[in-house]
This record gives structure tokens, sequence and C-alpha cells, in this order.
């Protein structure tokens, strides 16, 4: 089974939104193509956000003090994400239905992997 990379899985997130940016130039207006790239963005700043927490925390549970981990924080990251959406849904800039397909090309990145994996295992079982 190939091994899980989270470096594969940024690529892969990287093209999904090349993809949707490409196509929605091809077919959408503009206002659209900005939602995908906007949501994208927010989407690829959402994991360097959650990659932090994630290393203050194990680093926090490593060093056998009492992980402090602030709900606040996770709260905010969302809020502000929303408030950009709705900054710029307001001012008529973006599509706000292609912001949020943006915004879940993390998600369509990580069901592809799954996809990627599944196959990979289908076809090294059959060639066993």
């Amino acid at each position: 089974m190939r091994e899980f990379s989270e470096k594969r899985l940024l690529a892969l997130t990287g093209i999904i939104i090349l993809v949707l940016v490409v196509g929605s130039l091809w077919l959408e207006n503009w206002r659209v193509t900005l939602g995908i790239i906007l949501g994208g963005v927010l989407s690829l700043l959402n994991i360097y956000w959650l990659r932090l927490s994630l290393k203050n925390l194990l680093n926090a549970a490593a060093g056998s003090e009492q992980p402090r981990f602030s709900s606040t924080l996770y709260i905010l990251r969302y809020l502000f994400i929303a408030i950009i959406v709705t900054f710029a849904a307001m001012l008529g800039l973006v599509s706000v239905a292609a912001t949020l397909i943006g915004l879940l090309s993390f998600a369509f990145a990580i069901l592809l992997e799954a996809i990627i994996q599944l196959i990979t295992i289908i076809f090294i079982r059959e060639e066993s």
C-alpha cells in the first residue's frame, strides 16, 4: 500500500483548486472564478492553521505538560473565514456557492486520496 503523504494531499488540493479555477474560467463568470480562488486560498490557510494547532498540541503533550487547546482560537479561525466570505459576497465580488466549493477543495483531496488508496489496494491484491 502506498504510504500516506501530507505533501501529496496538499498537492492534490492544489491540483483540485487549479482544475476548478480553469474550469470556471472557461464555463462561468468571473465571480465564480474569484469565489473558487478565495475559497481555495482560505482552505489552504485553514490547513496551515490546523497544522500549527496540532503541532503545538502534540509538542505540549510530548513535554508532559498539560496540553492547552484553546477552543476560542478554533472558533476565531472559522469566524475569520466567515467574515472574509461574507464581506466579499456583500461587495458582489464572489459567488458564495463557488467560495464554498473552493473551501471544500481539501475535502475533495481527501476523497481523491481515499480513492487512490482503494484502487492501489485492489490492484495490489489482484497481482498477488
